[in-house]
């Protein structure tokens, strides 16, 4: 017999094997982990592989044998049918190998052939690893088999590395309180901040053995933490995790209009027929109240149901939410920043359990067998980090909806600001809509006032970042004891340092944009690829030290407000969470009220409740709306409206002010107004005018080379005019390639292709093509059908 097998790490082919004769037919099912020998030497290195199907003969040329199976890494199959049936799909959809799908969504210790046997044959104990098993003879083989088939035999992890399993965390924040002098210990430091919690094993192997006696010191002096979690929180130890977090919403009673969009989801859950719903609700008005209801309903029946959020704050939030509301039920996490060790721990439980349960997570858990799955939520629907646009790229939208095909089960969007396409499937009547009109216990939204900044200086070396006005608001918000969120998507001290001796700003020598201020660590530092650059440190080019920075972050707003305040104020961004732990502790200390302002990215916009806070100053409204992204008034519009949500949530009334350059833009109006009917009805005219979707399909090409290749343009140029071609044959409207607005990144030149067609085959038939005539080994491609990022 003979398998297609499909590799799980580069080059991710599906290759032919034979199977060893002395396992039973029965044996070999679909969805099998595998090792299998791939490449020269005797038996060759073994890689990791999925069955895909097998077959009595295979087709071979002439003087060609097969490679057999080094040996399963499991008696049954971890990876379920409908799990195997939606990477396939997806594989398809994106004009990639199968393997690379399952490569990427699948955990880290599912992908590994480091395991061992354990024998207990003849009464002797014996342990052989994967290595042994395939260069052992043909008898001794057979008898392993007969004892794995009879479960006599079974599979270890490989042996623990203790620095492997170790994990570096910080314990402090910026500026590093050490001295100037200890380089090593603020490379360690450095290292950690950018990267986050990483493994004792992987810090030494990338700054060197030189780096273990700093790291020693600072584990001495308290700056760096070790931990079996990366997240710094043991499963055990959650209930403390969660009591960092602002105390949960008291519990009450569905109003009317809650109850109703729960019987109406019920209602759709009993069908037995797989659905979907947008539930579409003003900010306040109690859409996590309905799906935890719906959650309840969903375990009633026997049914799981998966709760996802966009990040991992508000995953978190959701977590605990559900442990409050439904006590006792059996609750599970999962997203990215997990170990894993943790991650594969889930997998496995998932897969081992018959019985119902609750799933919270982020995008990556969709890919989880789920027992029973019936139900799934997207809390902020129209988030773009539901879209994974780096590695194998996919829309949790459309994977959530395939698992509901496949289970009959019902998908719940939801949102106060949906997806545009959401909301027009729901206008067309492809998407049954329910609506929260109102805040929970009547209370109206904050009036949103345009603040005018067009002839204020309110960023650079003498603005506070604040107009009079808005600085104004804010002094009688604290002078009553209120609290206020201010917005800047806009993290760093400054976005730009200008050489006053030559006239430059100091950029990316890798990427060619600017280099980013960050005051605490005394850096420069590029966001894109992470090149870093002390400062203050003289100019690359005339060495000069005069230097004024340009531009206003969250950094160095907060640093104005707390002389304003008075008193410190509270940053949440990025940079000041990338401590274990320190995300929570920030929300916590600000919903005891530890502090007047919390200054912030997007990253306080959305799924926090703070009743205390009665002001929401957005800082500059006008930062993404002229991005070269035809989605950039769309997504404006979200960010803002749901910043405004933020206040007047208690029982004092809110206000909202919002600073802009062109308080004439047409998204404005609609802002002010919380109308997001009003806006889509806008920007859908629009799109038909111009053709974007939902009029169109649309697929990015991205290419790519080296700066340093000096055929990369030729070979580029080459491929174009043949897409050209082919696309007017299969009439698609090609559109470059042009220089993509970030040209260059990483040390590589790059172009986008954009396409637009009325229906999505033709464009991966394209994308197809480009692969095939690719001539020059430097050319990158990949394809991003329905692109969330322009950029």
């Amino acid at each position: 017999m003979y398998a297609a097998c499909a590799l799980l790490s580069p080059p991710y082919s599906v290759l032919t094997y034979s199977l060893p004769a002395f396992f039973p037919a029965a044996f070999w099912q679909a969805g099998l982990r595998l090792a299998v020998p791939l490449g020269r030497g005797e038996k060759g290195a073994l890689r990791a592989a999925v069955l895909l199907e097998t077959s009595l003969t295979a087709h071979l040329p002439e003087g060609v044998a097969c490679r057999e199976i080094a040996w399963p890494l499991e008696q049954t199959p971890l990876l379920t049918p409908d799990l195997l049936a939606l990477t396939q799909a997806l594989a398809c959809r994106q004009g990639v190998e199968l393997g690379h799908v399952l490569g990427h969504v699948l955990p880290q210790g599912l992908r590994s052939t480091q395991l061992r046997l354990r024998s207990l044959l003849g009464g002797r104990a014996r342990s052989l690893s994967l290595r042994q098993v395939a260069l052992a003879s043909s008898e001794e083989r057979a008898t392993l088999a007969a004892a794995l088939c009879a479960g006599d035999l079974r599979f270890l992890p490989s042996g623990v590395d203790a620095a492997a399993d170790e994990f570096c965390i910080l314990r402090i924040d910026p500026p590093w309180p050490v001295r100037p002098s200890a380089r090593r210990q603020v490379e360690v430091l450095d290292y950690l901040h950018e990267r986050g919690a990483v493994s004792r094993r992987r810090l030494i192997h990338e700054l060197g053995q030189g780096s273990t006696a700093s790291l020693k010191s600072l584990l001495e002096a308290g700056h760096v933490a070790l931990t079996r979690e990366p997240d710094g929180v043991d499963e055990e130890d959650v209930t403390e995790a969660q009591a960092l977090l602002p105390p949960p919403p008291q519990p009450f009673s569905l109003n009317t209009r809650q109850q109703a969009a729960l019987e109406a989801l019920t209602a759709r859950l009993d069908s037995g027929q797989a659905g979907s719903n947008l539930l579409f609700g003003v900010t306040g008005s109690g859409k996590t109240a309905v799906y935890l209801e719906l959650a309840r309903a969903c375990l009633a029946q026997g049914k799981s149901l998966l709760l996802l959020a966009p990040e991992v704050a508000l995953a978190h939030k959701l977590r605990r939410d559900a442990a409050c509301a439904l006590p006792g039920a059996p609750v599970f996490f999962y997203h990215g920043y997990q170990s894993a060790a943790r991650r594969e721990a889930t997998f496995r439980a998932l897969r081992a359990r018959q019985e119902p349960c609750l799933l919270v997570g982020t995008r990556s858990a969709l890919f989880l067998p789920v027992p029973a799955l019936g139900c799934i939520v997207l809390d902020e629907e129209h988030d773009a980090s539901f879209k994974q646009d780096e590695g194998f790229v996919y829309q949790a939208k459309e994977v959530a909806w395939f698992r509901m095909l496949q289970a009959r089960g019902l998908l719940l969007l939801a949102s106060a600001t949906p997806d545009l396409k959401s909301f027009y499937a729901a206008a067309s009547g492809q998407l049954p809509l329910l609506r929260l009109p109102e805040r929970v216990g009547g209370k109206g939204l904050p009036p949103v006032e345009l603040v005018d900044i067009s002839s204020h200086v309110v960023f650079g070396q003498n603005g506070s970042g604040l107009a009079p006005a808005c600085e104004e608001a804010l002094r009688e918000t604290l002078s009553r004891g209120e609290q206020a969120v201010i917005l800047l998507n806009r993290r760093g001290y400054a976005p730009l340092m200008y050489c006053l001796g030559c006239g430059t700003s100091l950029r990316c020598p890798h990427c060619e944009i600017g280099l980013t201020y960050h005051k605490g660590r005394e850096k420069l530092i590029c966001h894109y690829c992470g090149f870093m650059r002390p400062f203050p440190a003289p100019c690359p080019q005339c060495r000069g030290m005069d230097f004024l920075p340009m531009g206003e972050g969250t950094e160095r707003l907060a640093e104005h407000l707390a002389v304003l305040a008075g008193r410190p104020v509270l940053r949440l961004d990025r940079d000041s969470t990338r401590r274990p732990g320190r995300m929570e502790e920030i929300l916590a200390a600000f919903a005891r009220q530890e502090a007047p302002i919390l200054v912030g990215t997007q990253m306080l916009s959305k799924g926090h409740h703070f009743p205390q806070v009665t002001l929401a100053i957005v800082a500059d409204g006008d930062l993404g709306l002229n991005l070269p992204d035809y989605r950039a008034a769309e997504r404006t519009f979200q960010l803002l409206v749901q910043s405004a949500g933020r206040a007047g949530r208690g029982d004092r009334p809110g206000r909202v002010l919002i600073q802009s350059r062109d308080v004439n833009h047409y998204c404005w109006q609609y802002v002010q107004n919380g109308d997001y009917e009003g806006f889509y009805q806008a920007e859908l005219a629009r799109r038909r005018l111009r053709r974007y979707p939902p009029f169109v399909r649309l697929a990015l090409i991205r290419i790519s080379y080296a700066m340093e290749d000096e055929k990369g343009a030729a070979s580029m140029t080459a491929l174009a005019e043949s897409l050209r071609i082919r696309a007017r044959e299969l009439q698609v409207q090609l559109l470059g390639p042009a220089p993509a607005p970030l040209a260059l990144l990483r040390g590589r030149r790059r172009f986008h292709c954009l396409l637009k067609a009325a229906d999505w085959p033709p464009l991966r038939q394209l994308y197809l093509l480009a692969r095939s005539q690719k001539i020059s080994a430097s050319l990158r491609l990949s394809l991003d059908l329905d692109p969330v990022n322009m950029l």
